[in-house]
């Protein structure tokens, strides 16, 4: 990359994420998680909000307050109507946030007592949010169909909170030179440095390609392919949507062969802002192939979860909280931070690109 490359100063601020992308699907959590007859409540773009399940079935999302005296109403009951009671005076509402039962005095209830309600799609297993102002539009979801059709093949959905904004972990994801130094012996090596990389758009459909051929294979990879086998070419190919639901396809196969011939899996990284510097991270994965002894398969897909799970929350999440930490001291010191630029940098500065883009037309 040419060293006049001017880099995006966001890159390493500490606040990258301090403005967000509104009018957008967010990942707000697996549709697991809000069981029926349960309320959940999570923090989503700096906002609490508190997700249930109607009498429908449909999930709700409410901001997380009562209009009377402000209490959370993730703190009250979801009642057998389908209806959210704040637990602090009584008062229920529908799943569109208007205050349906006063219990006191007369039952009037006030012109102000109702709540913001947020759009919400339940897809592919996830529970979708949309929080601008414009109509959401369901056809703007990410296709992620690959976990309703996987059967078997479908690993555990998990989440964890990294202390570190959006921006950091995008990146990270959007550049994967770092597995073979901060994930060395589980996604990568000393012969997985070098790599052919490729970037290309579609429309604002990210692609970041790293494909390596004749190298050592990493332990995960071996799992997927074949236990015994040492040497292989291996793919990974990373597409991102805004603001941040990716796929990684990723692989091994013989010196020379097909991908069709190998195996690897697909995993699934969707990113969502807690906060200006933390980050909700949901991940699952989709494997290839199921292994050719049964036997095997609930083994392997539990040591491919765990493997991750190191990976990210014991590898990636240290480091990209200790990231951040010191671009803010840096920032305090009243340092102008221009990042170095590597070759490695291409996909996540086209990724800054269209984020830049997507920002200015968000209104």
């Amino acid at each position: 990359m040419p060293s006049s490359t001017q880099p995006d100063i966001g890159e390493m601020s500490s606040d990258a994420s301090s403005r967000f992308l509104r009018n957008t699907w967010y990942v707000a959590a697996w549709s697991q998680d809000v069981a029926a007859g349960s309320i959940f409540s999570r923090r989503i773009l700096g906002e609490r909000v508190v997700f249930f399940r109607a009498a429908t079935g449909t999930v709700a999302a409410l901001a997380d307050y009562c209009p009377h005296r402000f209490a959370p109403l993730h703190l009250g009951a979801l009642l057998p109507n389908g209806r959210l009671q704040c637990g602090y005076h009584g008062l229920e509402f529908d799943a569109a946030g208007a205050c349906v039962h006063n219990p006191h005095g007369n039952g009037v209830i006030p012109p102000a007592a109702h709540v913001p309600a947020y759009p919400v799609v339940e897809r592919h297993g996830i529970v979708w949010i949309w929080m601008g102002k414009r109509t959401a539009d369901p056809a703007l979801i990410p296709d992620f169909s690959i976990l309703e059709d996987a059967g078997e093949k479908l690993g555990r959905h998990d989440h964890i909170i990294f202390d570190a904004n959006i921006d950091f972990v995008t990146t990270n994801l959007l550049d994967l030179s770092h597995v073979s130094f901060l994930h060395e012996g589980i996604l990568g090596n000393a012969e997985t440095i070098a790599a052919d990389i490729g970037v290309r758009q579609e429309g604002t459909t990210l692609f970041v390609t790293r494909e390596q051929s004749n190298v050592r294979i990493p332990p995960l990879y071996r799992l997927t392919y074949k236990p015994d086998a040492e040497v292989g070419d291996l793919w990974r190919v990373m597409r991102w949507d805004a603001p941040g639901c990716m796929i990684l396809d990723s692989g091994t196969t013989a010196p020379g062969a097909s991908r069709d011939d190998g195996s690897g899996y697909y995993g699934i990284h969707l990113l969502t802002p807690e906060t200006a510097t933390t980050t909700h991270y949901h991940f699952s994965s989709v494997r290839r192939h199921l292994s050719a002894i049964e036997s095997q398969d609930e083994a392997i897909k539990a040591e491919i979860a765990r493997l991750r799970r190191i990976a990210f929350e014991g590898q990636d999440a240290p480091m990209m909280a200790a990231q951040q930490e010191t671009v803010r001291e840096l920032e305090a010191q009243g340092r102008m931070l221009r990042p170095a630029l590597l070759s490695v940098d291409a996909g996540p500065q086209r990724y800054r690109r269209i984020m830049d883009t997507l920002l200015a037309a968000d209104s």
